[in-house]
């Protein structure tokens, strides 16, 4: 086997590779959309829905969470500070 042979298979070999993960992958999103559209159409994805409409109290459940988290992180960083002093 020649070296321009060897080059040939290779780059068929190359060429099927790709084709086959390129096949996959638009087999792969063809099947993502169409079990999406099988969850909207039977309601499962309600959930995600329902948090959308209420942003208000998701603004406010979120400011409240900040505040607590600032709070833990004001906490931690003075015990540190005790401690390290």
């Amino acid at each position: 086997m020649t070296i321009a042979e060897m080059f040939g298979q290779s780059g068929v070999l190359t060429l099927l590779g790709m084709g086959i993960v390129f096949g996959f992958l638009i087999i792969l999103v063809l099947f993502m959309t169409l079990v999406a559209k099988v969850i909207h159409a039977l309601g499962w994805d309600i959930d995600a829905q329902e948090g959308q409409g209420s942003a208000a109290g998701s603004a406010t459940a979120a400011a409240g969470s900040n505040s607590a988290v600032v709070a833990a992180i004001t906490a931690a960083v003075n015990e540190y500070r005790k401690t390290n002093h």
